[in-house]
């Protein structure tokens, strides 16, 4: 074992980076234990979201986001880094844990995505309709392979599919009236630290049916300015072969690199997974992809910069004290 210590700066330089991954309603459903130079990423089960992700697939997948993160800072900071998935069975809330150690080589595409991490935001405004590039959509497809989930990119035929789907989802929460308040929980007025500001909802959808989820919760919310949204969006389903809680970890961690790199090239992305919380959709998704596996991720990209942001807490609030040593 590495006897290397993290100084309290390294420390704060790994957890920033961590927490600043997105988060299904920006609930940051994280807490980090640091020992040595051993961190492990638990599940915050007060930041869950029982009625729309009951199963805690979406926060596995964002706790996955956070651990690439943080191995992109360990890489800035001249570290290498050790991965486990799901470390401990009688720990079902530790989801990860990374082992930083000195490295003469840090891996540099790590090094250089973790420079996009401030530059990533969640685009919720329309954005160009041409076509991605077909050197972006490999880039993105391989970035996804290189962290084990394959990234599917849909014909015009396939997203009419999943659009289609987008409509049966809104039907179906219609008067549901659990989802509806966890989701004014979380998202709308103004916010200084976790959840979704009405500021950073973006415009409304000028016409029904489109490539869109407006997250408004509150009157003001309707109020806001109207755009047009692109009718024939880049979608692509992000999706893993199998889907044990460590699979889905393994997806936010693809997730994330396929995010920055298309930070890198000035690619914006937002989510569209309303289809995915609801299991028989979610398997018609995959099945639309025509390749086997599960769908994790419904992602649209496209040429934006995204304006706002939505905030972040403290990082003492993300901080699990360490157990005293047996």
């Amino acid at each position: 074992m590495s006897d290397v210590q993290l100084s309290t700066e390294q420390i704060d330089v790994l957890l920033r980076a961590a927490v600043a991954a997105p988060s299904m309603h920006n609930t940051q459903p994280w807490r980090f234990e640091v020992n040595g130079h051993v961190i492990d990423v638990y599940l915050d089960g007060s930041r869950t979201l029982p009625a729309e992700d009951p199963t805690g697939r979406a926060m596995r997948i964002a706790a996955g986001t956070a651990t690439f993160n943080l191995r992109c800072a360990a890489a800035a900071l001249g570290y290498g880094t050790w991965l486990g998935l799901a470390p401990e069975a009688e720990e079902p809330d530790l989801l990860a844990r990374i082992v930083v150690e000195p490295s003469s080589t840090p891996d540099q595409q790590l090094r250089d995505l973790y420079t996009e991490i401030p530059r990533r935001h969640t685009s919720r405004d329309p954005i160009r309709t041409a076509p991605l590039d077909q050197e972006t959509r490999i880039d993105l497809v391989r970035a996804a392979l290189a962290e084990g989930a394959e990234l599917t990119w849909l014909s015009a035929e396939q997203i009419e599919t999943v659009v289609d789907m987008f409509l049966d989802t809104d039907l179906r929460e219609i008067g549901d009236w659990r989802r509806s308040a966890e989701r004014a929980h979380w998202v709308g007025g103004n916010r200084s630290d976790d959840g979704i500001p009405s500021s950073a909802l973006g415009p409304r959808a000028s016409s029904y049916r489109t490539a869109f989820r407006d997250m408004g919760t509150r009157p003001a919310d309707r109020t806001r300015t109207q755009a047009t949204f692109e009718q024939h969006p880049n979608l692509a389903v992000l999706s893993t072969e199998h889907d044990e809680p460590a699979d889905q970890v393994a997806a936010g961690i693809a997730l994330e690199r396929v995010l920055l790199t298309a930070t890198r090239v000035g690619v914006a992305a937002s989510f569209l997974n309303q289809p995915l919380e609801y299991e028989d959709l979610r398997q018609e998704v995959q099945r639309t992809t025509g390749k086997a596996g599960f769908a994790d991720m419904v992602i649209r990209f496209g040429h934006a910069r995204p304006e706002a942001s939505t905030p972040r807490r403290p990082i003492e609030d993300f901080v699990r004290p360490t157990p005293p040593p047996e």
